[in-house]
């Protein structure tokens, strides 16, 4: 399977979604091949930094989008970067699905409207690939109410249906990716060890 995780506005936080997505599923028995599309190179670097360190598993990395149509990963994952149009349209128009991350801002519910009907005219609105959307960074304070409105607004977005789970603002985020590390293995047992595993859970079941 294809999967994409992008959006059309930066800092969502796909580079890291799309490497912890690849290493859990590595840790359960998949053959997983990752593309990084964004010129910017975050998934690479962080792949380079674990081959350095000697992680396991390891996990491939691919900067060449002629590669996808071709790869027999049982697992493919596209980071992809809106910079590279062509390396994006070319991931998108391949795709089986995409996931959308989406951090709770009235901007980022916007861009994604925008990247749904971008997707809809690289594929044609009749043949839309699946689209998943959750919320990416969501706030860890109960008082913030951005958070839910966000999640209520992309319920009511055209063409892309609600992951029901949230992965949050947490530095265990940020300190595993630049460790090489997904962030169930730098801390087992922290809160976003289980938020990883259960939206991963419901993403590949």
């Amino acid at each position: 399977m294809i999967t994409v995780v992008g959006n059309l506005k930066g800092g969502t936080g796909k580079s890291t979604v799309t490497f912890n997505l690849a290493v859990w599923l590595a840790l359960n028995d998949h053959k997983v091949k990752i593309f990084d599309l964004d010129p910017q190179a975050t998934l690479s670097d962080v792949v380079d930094i674990r081959e350095e360190d000697e992680y396991e598993p390891a996990i491939s990395v691919s900067n060449n989008a002629d590669e996808i149509g071709s790869e027999k990963s049982e697992q493919i994952l596209i980071d992809i970067g809106t910079a590279d149009t062509d390396a994006m349209k070319k991931a998108i128009s391949l795709t089986d699905r995409i996931i959308v991350p989406v951090p709770p801002s009235q901007a980022d519910i916007w861009s994604t409207q925008r990247f749904i009907k971008m997707v809809g005219d690289i594929h044609g609105k009749d043949k839309m690939p699946q689209m998943l959307g959750f919320i990416n960074r969501a706030d860890t304070h109960i008082g913030v109410r951005e958070t839910g409105e966000a999640e209520e607004a992309l319920k009511m977005l055209p063409h892309i249906d609600l992951i029901p789970a949230r992965l949050y603002q947490r530095t265990t985020y940020r300190r595993s990716f630049s460790e090489g590390l997904a962030v169930f293995e730098l801390e087992p047992k922290g809160k976003a060890a289980a938020e990883v595993n259960k939206f991963a859970s419901l993403v590949y079941t």
